[in-house]
């Protein structure tokens, strides 16, 4: 193929090619060309121009296929437009000759073809150069067109339209010519070339001023004309050429164009509507031959017909704008309307008619006004929707009160306006569900009396309109939640009041019962008493319809629908009425058979009607109850319900009997009652009826078979039971399209009504299938068989196998006995319901039964599969595939096969090839890849053979249907075939006419399958799969370039395909230009496609895909889509625009994905984009801010003014993005600015720093930042809250949160002292108190205003809140209130706490006084008013919340009438809100608690301030025991045990969905609760608790890996101990005050261990402890483990340093460990310290890494302090313990002195000073028996020594410091082994000064600390030695001394070493003056140069004040931390 990538055609390479291979050469250079041609230079061009044409026109008679003719045409174009055209004229010449040649053979037609193609090309490309030559071109097309077949008219008609399109207004002279050839194409029998004279028709009317004049009329009875019999694509391209004309017609009228300068007729808006009208409601014929049909009462338009002007009104008012519809509105909502009136009687004579006749204006207005107007302009459409319901319903009310004889001709008046207000209402609920909350003005304007509109005509006379009102109702309370109860109320005191009348019973029932419906699309519910009022009146319904026959029917239905409607509120409601549902249910039916037969023999016709409708809405009921409270049917209730159901199926059996007695009345009862025992038998388990099966089977079989059944529901019953991939062979209605709502009703054929609601009513409260429409249920005839199918399937797999081989057989019969059109109604059921029996016996994994079975359901499916009926074809085929998987038999499956394969070679007609073939295919659907290779090859065989069966394009798409099905089950297998198959695909794409889209599509899905097949391996480099992958992207190209759209969507997904598996391969750039010139495609499937596709790709470059988007738009050069405005909004832009337009559900999702996916990857390089995309959207609403009425002036004005205003409006609109964008899409653009802000708060920190964004902003202009668009965010927000729509405010108060949470801390630059976001105060209120940005406590105030009132609102109670929604929303929010009051709390006492601590940063010093000073305080002032009543309120929500936790087994236990917040009834629902807010109100409660200390009795224990007192100790008690008066202490016990025990049941069960905040706040509770000694007293006497919280959290460490958790457990673990310790220290206080000081040996042990040591897991606290301790250590450090290290394979590391976080794990674990001895008995002790010591050593030997600085990590710190607290332990000086103390404290020392030298030889690096650190804390805190055994002290001392011998400067310092402290110690034992030994090595050290100069400030501390140490001696020495001592210290001190000449000259160190020298001799001089005379005295050279240095220095000291104390350095310092921390 790269041969074919030249300028000039590779001839040469190209002669050498196959035929299949030399047209992919041919199609792919042409495919190169085209793009060469654009990017090559003119002059070279030019150069080759010549050879090129000829090489063009020569493969003109190489008759190309389709694709190839299209791309030779452009090339030829192309070229032409570059180069010279001075031989265009001979190309236009060639190729009419070409046209005029007489040969007629298929094999020249492509040649003819092509020549066509190519004169539309260069006559488009080129237009007026060409001027002169178009006439003799365009006759001889006209004229070859009269002979051609339906390809050549297609070709015709499409190049005309291109010849149109490139000349414009100079071809008018050929204009008429062309409108004629047109109009005989427009009605051609060829769908393909109607669509094709359409677009050339649509190209015409551009400059024929006729068609939109004088032949106005015309046109449109020739558009009406082709949408008899036309498909879906016919209708969109006729659709929109009339919708256009007409609009045309319209807006020349306006614009005075040159048609108005000629006198040529005006039209109006009532004559092009009046034409539309017409053909709505005549259709096609002439208006003289419809009148005489009209006569005789025949006529009846047909359906396509009132489908395709549907949608032309739809294009029509579309074409014409928004603004016109809202300006000319209401001439238009009364013309649509007047389509179903009674003025146009034929249009609605039937009931079917008139569902199909609404259905189509119901479309018209919703696309009209859902799609076009703005909110604004909708919320003024629904007033004048309302306007026309009030006049209609005038209208029946003077007909209902005229009580004379002529109210005949007034009920025709009744009929009349019913159909009319059908649509007003359901496009009323329509238009106020989408609307949402923004229609909330709408409803309270009382002018427009919207709501009483609605109720007025619920007492309608016509059903229909009483259902439709009801629905409108319901449409209301889900989109306004507030209107749900009191429209309920309303309703059912009407149909309290109104019981009398028989329509408003079954008005008012409706609607409380579609109320009912939305009561689960209202998140807070109603309240729960409503239940039990609608109960009552039910019940009281049903009891009172046998007293009044006029009502009786209507009475028992309004009681069963209502009954049937509550149970959809679920379980919670239902279990409270179940009884008395179930008494009803019982009473309904006979007791037994006899009763049944008694009462057959009794009624009469009316009383059978009232019967049957009372039982077929018990079975309703039972059904609602049956699905919606499934958690209901235990066993119990499931007894109760059965015993009616036999006596319901016995009746089943009677009803023929039934009818034929009492007459045809009962036909339609009879049929519902079936119906509704079906749908009820259906969802209860097969046992529950196991003794009726064979009756219901029976019954079943006759409904099947029934000989009145005249219409095959083919389209109703099939699509369930065929694959939902066969279902696209079929015809494209039974795909999704955007006019699905109307195409439905051609689907179902023309005897079947469409789905309505009055066919069935009790569908009104059901939840809607397809988003929000109105509820479509069957007539009862056709949904009876439907269930009818569905139930056989489950039963006949229920039956014994004798009885299911006769139903079968008998099935079978009834099929073969009947003829004709019955046959095939018969065949339908009998297939349909076999079909659903296999489908049910291969899900429960059944078999078929014995072998006998396997022939009848065998020759059903058989004969089906040879029906005429595609769709039964389909079915059948599925059907073959079950029984092939449910008798899974491989030898069966190939006898299938066999019997396929049979009759494909011998059949030769349509039907049974294309049934066949399918049935190959999906053979081995279910049975997983195809076994035998050998069957493969046969059926791949044949499949390639039908598939090129050109005769046929039936043939050829269900045959390539079936090999894709084949490539799909056969996966690798099918590898050896992939080659041929490819080149079959491409061969069969460039060469199938363009008119056969389906084959076309066939042809995609196996390309599809192959690229599926091929996968990853599509990447590898060999010549094979860069051949296929070459194919495969070649066929993509030829479906990209075809016309039909779902050819197109195929070519997109395979594209997706192969972008996933080979992405490097796939040119980006096309491939996103094809994706958004379809952005906006009229086809939902493509539009799905594009998105799918786009979806995919962002989600891995998502920034270059934007980019292609924006370098398409603004190279193109044809405009994109007109609604895609890319070029300005980008890619993002248009798809936020699309989301707002786009109603398809599965669509909007994927454009909220992908743009969530591009704002992930890009936002927060493109910030101003997005944030200026999501501001546009917010704001271009912010102008809707009140509803009012268009001024009448105004109107006036308008008027006069000029008529293109409308245009002009247009084009304003156009310069902003979006206009009017939904609140659907302003909620999304809000959920946006969240996302940005989080995505810029993983990036770079300057998004949240002022200072230094605007310091990068400097160096970089392009730098962007956040924080530097934080007004913008503060203003969207702002425009969000306070938007009319609900959603849209709760999503702006949401990002306001955001934006306080994120920027709250960050200062202001300019005005130090300040927060960036105090400036936007005024906008913001309640987040800023918890977020410490305000610092003014007057703003506080005016926030805590808020917080106050709301708090002073739920004080009423649950009683006093509001009764719009269920208690549980007041439980909501009164939690809401005390939630937001418990995080004020926190926030205060946390605030206060850390202003109380002494400022340990000095960072934030400044803001943290000026908090400090007012607002922590301030706030905390503020709650503290509140407190008494909050913490009241707190702890009763959380005996609540306690309450409600407990385990199911103790609900008898629970407080009959709830808690203090919420209502027994709705505990379930509560549980949700309490589990949402307990965990900050329990923290909250415990820092009150805290506060009090618990030792203050309540502040006004009365009921002050508190209407209701609600306190803890009324604990389930009830009223009687109330004068009981707890006594503080148990008050405080209760309170206590409610924390404690709410906080351990959260912890030890610990859910995955628990969140961190909730764990966090219950940790911070305890900590709180435990931080004063009351609790910690209860805690420490009550052992067992305490290990039982040690478990817990113990627990929660193990299970959860953030650390901030864990070191809360941890703190929690510590204040355990403590409280362990300060009991068992006041025992023993108490013991030794009690039992006096005399008998102190008898004295009882307390602590752990008691007299024998002994620690018992699980009971003792100190072993719970030591666990958990443990499980943190090993976890930080796995070394200490001694299984690890004990295992020989483990080699010792290194020492580690441990991340930030581990180190404080195991410090804090260290901290508790050091505390514990101190809990235990001196015996306990001893048990303990062995494993204390190795914990604290092995985290010393594990951590000490060696630091610069010689300094000590924070672990090894933590393990000296805790060594340091566990040797220090009384315990060790106790005389119990004393002895085993000794031995271990040695050991330990031994330990700690092996890791210099190690036993086992491996040399590890540890920190010397750490361990020196260490010998050192032994030495001094220890008792001196342990450390002054010999040995040890011996290898003590020679550490020392080797240290001071280290070179490191810093060592020797920490040496030097270290052996200060031991020489100091008091007792000799211990110092002075260390002083004799190690003395003259320190005095040798400081010798070396001479030789050794001090260099650093390092080696200068190391001189000074020695003479420390020097001085520290001599001051411990004995009289007798310490002259000896100073005389070593004299000549030290002297040698550093420097004479007055060396003084001037040197460094500073040694001058500093001068001065400390110099200071120390002055003080000693004095101190010891004898020795230092005597020194003096026996060594002149050291007195002279004590004397030069003094008399040196004395200038100096002249001068300054006494030479200051050197700046400390950190040696000193850390010397002080060293002693502080553990010496």
């Amino acid at each position: 193929m790269e041969l074919a990538h030249s300028l000039l055609l590779n001839e040469e390479a190209c002669s050498q090619l196959g035929e299949v291979q030399k047209a992919e050469f041919l199609f792919d250079w042409l495919r190169y060309l085209d793009k060469l041609l654009l990017a090559t230079s003119r002059s070279d061009v030019r150069e080759r121009q010549k050879t090129l044409v000829e090489q063009l026109l020569s493969l003109l008679n190489s008759s190309p296929g389709p694709p190839t003719r299209k791309l030779l045409a452009k090339n030829l174009g192309i070229l032409y437009s570059i180069g010279d055209t001075f031989s265009v004229y001979e190309a236009i010449d060639k190729c009419n000759d070409l046209i005029r040649s007489k040969d007629d053979s298929p094999s020249y037609l492509p040649t003819k073809l092509a020549a066509v193609v190519c004169l539309g090309s260069l006559y488009k490309k080129l237009g007026r150069i060409l001027g002169n030559t178009f006439s003799d071109t365009v006759g001889n097309i006209l004229k070859a067109m009269k002979s051609a077949e339906s390809q050549g008219r297609y070709e015709i008609m499409l190049s005309l339209q291109n010849i149109l399109n490139g000349l414009g207004a100079a071809a008018t002279s050929c204009h008429r010519d062309v409108y004629k050839a047109a109009r005989s194409c427009l009605t051609d029998r060829s769908m393909a070339v109607r669509c094709a004279a359409a677009k050339c028709l649509l190209e015409l009317q551009h400059e024929a001023i006729f068609m939109w004049t004088t032949d106005l009329d015309s046109v449109a009875t020739l558009c009406f004309k082709s949408f008899e019999g036309s498909n879906y694509d016919v209708r969109i391209a006729v659709s929109k050429l009339l919708g256009t004309v007409l609009a045309k017609a319209i807006i020349s009228k306006r614009l005075g164009t040159a048609a108005s300068r000629q006198s040529i007729r005006r039209v109006s808006l009532e004559e092009v509507l009046e034409l539309l009208g017409t053909g709505f409601l005549r259709g096609s014929s002439g208006f003289l031959r419809a009148s005489g049909d009209m006569l005789k009462g025949t006529s009846s338009v047909s359906r396509d017909v009132r489908v395709g002007v549907t949608q032309a009104y739809v294009v029509f008012v579309s074409t014409l704008g928004g603004a016109w519809l809202e300006k000319n509105f209401a001439a238009f909502l009364s013309h649509v309307l007047s389509l179903v009136s009674q003025s146009h009687p034929k249009a609605t004579q039937t009931q079917i008619d008139a569902v199909c006749g609404r259905r189509c204006v119901s479309f018209i207005l919703r696309a009209t006004i859902g799609g076009l107007l703005g909110e604004k302009a909708q919320i003024a459409a629904a007033k004048d929707i309302c306007q026309a319901i009030w006049k209609l319903k005038k209208v029946v009310d003077a007909v209902m009160s005229d009580g004379n004889l002529e109210t005949r001709l007034g009920s025709a008046d009744v009929a009349a306006g019913q159909h009319m207000l059908v649509c007003a209402l359901q496009e009323l609920g329509n238009l106020i569900h989408s609307l949402g909350t923004t229609a909330a003005p709408l409803l309270q304007d009382s002018s427009a009396g919207i709501l009483d509109s609605v109720i007025s005509v619920s007492t309608h006379p016509s059903v229909s309109v009483r259902l439709a009102a009801a629905w409108c109702l319901r449409c209301v309370a889900v989109a306004l939640p507030s209107y749900l109860t009191p429209l309920l109320d309303r309703c059912l005191e009407r149909l309290t009041v109104l019981k009398s009348s028989p329509e408003a019973v079954t008005g008012f029932s409706f609607a409380v019962a579609a109320l009912l419906g939305a009561v689960k699309h209202c998140p807070l519910g109603i309240p729960h008493g409503k239940g039990k009022i609608i109960m009552t009146l039910a019940e009281d319904l049903l009891c009172s319809a046998a007293q009044n026959s006029r009502l009786s029917a209507q009475r028992t239905q309004a009681g069963w629908l209502l009954i049937a409607a509550l149970m959809t509120l679920g379980p919670a409601v239902a279990s409270h009425h179940l009884a008395r549902v179930l008494l009803l249910w019982k009473c309904v039916f006979p007791v037994s058979p006899k009763d049944l037969e008694t009462e057959k023999s009794r009624g009469d016709s009316f009383t059978w009607q009232v019967t049957l409708e009372g039982r077929a809405g018990a079975l309703c009921a039972v059904k609602s109850f049956v699905s919606h409270c499934g958690d209901l049917l235990t066993e119990e209730v499931l007894q109760r319900l059965l015993p009616p159901l036999p006596c319901a199926v016995d009746l089943l059996t009677r009803l023929s009997s039934i009818v034929k007695t009492y007459g045809s009345p009962l036909k339609t009862p009879s049929v519902v009652y079936r119906q509704r025992l079906y749908e009820l038998l259906i969802l209860l388990p097969p046992e529950t009826y196991e003794g009726n099966l064979c009756a219901i089977l029976k019954e079943l079989a006759a409904d099947l078979t029934a000989p009145d059944m005249q219409v095959a529901a083919f389209t109703f019953l099939l699509p369930p039971l065929c694959h939902q991939d066969d279902l696209v062979i079929l015809s494209p209605l039974l795909q999704e399209t955007d006019h699905r709502f109307i195409e439905e009703q051609l689907l179902l054929g023309s005897g079947i009504a469409c789905g309505s609601l009055e066919y069935d009513p009790y569908s009104i409260y059901e939840k809607d299938v397809d988003g929000d429409s109105v509820p479509k249920p069957l007539p009862p005839t056709l949904s009876v068989i439907s269930s009818a199918v569905k139930l056989f399937g489950v039963v006949c797999a229920r039956v014994g196998e004798a009885q299911r081989l006769l139903i079968l057989e008998q099935l079978l019969d009834s099929v073969k006995h009947t003829k004709g059109a019955r046959q095939q109604v018969v065949q339908l059921h009998v297939v349909s319901s076999v079909s659903s029996f296999l489908k049910y016996v291969a899900g429960a994994k059944g078999s078929l039964g014995p072998e006998e079975m396997r022939r009848p359901a065998l020759a059903l499916v058989m004969g089906a599969l040879e029906s005429s009926s595609p769709l039964l074809r389909c079915a059948a085929a599925e059907a073959w595939a079950r029984l092939a998987q449910v008798v899974d038999d491989a030898a069966f499956t190939a006898a299938l096969a066999q019997v396929s394969f049979d009759k494909l070679k011998s059949a030769r007609d349509v039907v049974t090839r294309t049934g066949h073939s399918l049935a190959l295919g999906t053979l081995h659907r279910y049975l997983g890849g195809i076994s035998s290779s050998q069957h493969l090859n046969s059926c791949v065989g044949i499949l390639y053979t039908l598939s090129q069966d050109s005769t046929s394009p039936d043939v050829q798409t269900w045959a390539l249907h079936s090999l894709s099905l084949v490539i799909d089950s056969a996966g690798p297998l099918y590898y050896v075939h992939v080659e041929p198959t490819l080149s079959l695909i491409i061969m069969l794409l460039l060469n199938v006419p363009p008119t056969h889209a389906e084959v076309h599509q066939s042809l995609g899905r196996c390309l599809n399958a192959l690229i599926t097949t091929l996968g990853p391996e599509l990447q590898g480099n060999s010549t094979s799969v860069s051949t296929l992958r070459t194919s495969c992207l070649l066929g993509c190209a030829v479906m990209q370039d075809n016309p039909d759209c779902l050819v197109q969507a195929q070519a997109i997904s395979c594209l997706q395909q192969l972008h996933m598996f080979a992405p490097r391969h796939v040119n980006l750039s096309s491939l996103v230009s094809c994706l958004c010139v379809n952005l906006c495609s009229p086809y939902l499937l493509l539009r799905r496609a594009v998105l799918a596709c786009l979806r995919q790709l962002v989600q891995r470059e998502a920034a270059e895909v934007s980019e292609h988007a924006v370098m398409l738009a603004k190279d193109s050069r044809e405009e994109l889509t007109p609604d895609a405005n890319i070029r300005e909004v980008g890619l993002e832009g248009a798809l936020l625009a699309l989301l707002d337009k786009e109603t398809d559900q599965r669509l909007c999702r994927d454009i909220k994905e992908t743009l969530n996916h591009m704002l992930t990857s890009m936002a927060v390089d493109k910030l101003s984009f997005w944030l200026k995309l999501c501001k546009d959207v917010l704001a271009a609403s912010a102008d809707f801010t009140a509803v009012t009425c268009v001024d009448a002036m105004q109107e006036e004005e308008g008027d006069k003014g000029d008529d293109a205003s409308v245009l002009t409006m247009r084009n304003d609109d156009r310069s902003r993005p979006f206009t009017n964008p939904r609140w659907a899409t302003r909620v999304f653009a809000a959920e946006c600015v969240c996302r940005i802000i989080n995505q810029c708060g993983n990036a770079h920190s300057a998004h949240f720093d002022l200072a230094l964004a605007q310091e990068m902003r400097k160096r970089d202009s392009r730098n962007d930042f956040l924080v530097l668009h934080l007004a913008d965010l503060i203003r969207m927000a702002f425009m969000a809250a306070t938007d009319h729509s609900d959603q849209l405010r709760l999503s702006g108060l949401e990002t306001l949160l955001v934006v306080i949470r994120r920027f709250a801390t960050i200062p202001e630059p300019e005005f130090p002292g300040h927060v960036i976001l105090e400036q936007y105060q005024a906008n913001v209120c309640s987040a800023w108190i918890a977020s410490g940005v305000v610092s003014d406590l007057n703003d506080l105030r005016r926030v805590h205003q808020l917080l106050v009132s709301s708090l002073t609102k739920i004080q009423a109670g649950k009683e006093a809140l509001s009764h719009l929604y269920n208690e549980s929303a007041s439980t909501m929010e009164i939690l809401a209130v005390l939630k937001a009051w418990a995080e004020v709390y926190i926030i205060a006492v946390e605030r206060h706490k850390n202003c109380r601590q002494p400022l340990k940063t000095t960072t934030c010093s400044e803001e943290s006084v000026r908090n400090g000073s007012c607002s922590s305080d301030g706030l905390l002032d503020l709650v503290h008013t509140d407190l008494g009543t909050l913490s009241r309120l707190w702890l009763a929500a959380l005996q609540d919340f306690a309450l409600l936790t407990l385990p199911s087994e103790f609900a008898s236990q629970l407080p009959v009438d709830g808690g203090a917040f919420y209502t027994a009834e709705t505990s379930e629902n509560a549980k949700l809100h309490y589990s949402n807010s307990w965990a900050l109100i329990l923290h909250a409660t415990a820092l009150w608690l805290t506060s009090t200390g618990f030792v203050v009795a309540d502040p006004d224990e009365g009921a002050s301030n508190l209407s209701r007192p609600v306190t803890p100790t009324s604990m389930c008690q009830g009223s009687s025991s109330g004068a009981t008066v707890k006594s503080p202490e148990d008050v405080y016990t209760d309170r206590f045990h409610l924390i404690l025990g709410i906080s351990v049941e959260f912890l030890c069960s610990l859910r995955s969905d628990a969140t961190m905040e909730s764990i966090t706040a219950c940790l911070h509770a305890l900590q709180a609760l435990l931080d004063v000694p009351w609790p910690r007293s209860k805690i420490g006497s009550d052992q067992d608790l305490g290990i039982e919280l040690l478990n817990v959290l113990h627990r929660v460490i193990l299970t959860r890996e953030s650390p901030s958790i864990q070191l809360a457990s941890l703190e929690v673990v510590r204040q355990i101990i403590c409280a362990a310790q300060e009991h068992v220290k006041e025992k023993r206080r108490s013991a030794e005050v009690d039992d006096g000081a005399a008998e102190k040996e008898t004295l009882p042990e307390f602590g752990e261990g008691k007299d024998t040591g002994g620690l018992v897991p699980g009971k003792s606290l100190v072993f719970a402890t030591l666990e958990l301790c443990v499980c943190i250590l090993v976890r930080q450090l796995p070394e200490l483990n001694p299984k690890l290290t004990g295992s020989p394979g483990v080699k010792a590391r290194k020492p580690q340093m441990l991340s930030e976080d581990g180190s404080r794990l195991v410090s804090a674990a260290l901290v508790i460990l050091a505390e514990l001895p101190a809990v235990c008995s001196p015996e306990g002790s001893i048990s303990i310290l062995p494993t204390l010591l190795y914990l604290t050593i092995g985290v010393l030997r594990e951590t000490a890494v060696r630091l610069p600085g010689a300094h000590l990590s924070s672990t090894v710190a933590a393990s000296l302090q805790a060594l340091k607290g566990i040797l220090s332990s009384p315990m060790a000086r106790a005389e119990k313990s004393h002895a085993a103390w000794t031995d271990l404290l040695r050991s330990a020392l031994m330990t700690v002195l092996d890791f210099w030298d190690p036993v086992d030889g491996t040399h590890r690096e540890l920190d010397e000073v750490s361990l020196l650190t260490a010998l050192t804390v032994f030495i001094l805190s220890t008792s001196p028996e342990v450390t002054t055994v010999p040995c040890l002290q011996k290898r003590c001392i020679d550490r020392f020594k080797a240290a001071l011998e280290i070179e490191d400067p810093m060592v020797q310092i920490k040496t030097y410091q270290l052996l200060l402290s031991v020489f100091q110690y008091p007792n000799p034992a211990v110092s002075y082994p260390y002083i004799y030994s190690l003395v003259s090595s320190v005095v040798g050290k400081l010798q070396e000064i001479d030789k050794r100069k001090p260099e650093d400030a390092a080696e200068l501390q190391v001189f000074q600390e020695g003479i420390k140490v020097l001085e520290a001696l001599v001051a411990v020495a004995e009289e007798q030695h310490r002259s000896q001592l100073v005389a070593c210290l004299l000549p030290i001190l002297i040698s550093f001394l420097l004479d007055e000449n060396a003084l001037g000259s040197a460094t500073s160190i040694m001058r500093n070493l001068h001065d400390f020298a110099l200071q120390n001799l002055m003080q000693i001089g004095p101190q010891y003056s004898s020795v230092f005379k005597s020194v003096m005295a026996s060594s002149p050279a050291l007195k002279a140069r004590l004397e030069a240095a003094i008399k040196g220095n004395q200038e100096s000291i002249r001068v300054r004040t006494p030479t200051p104390k050197h700046p400390q350095n950190p040696g000193r310092n850390s010397s002080i931390q060293l002693k502080t921390n553990f010496l």
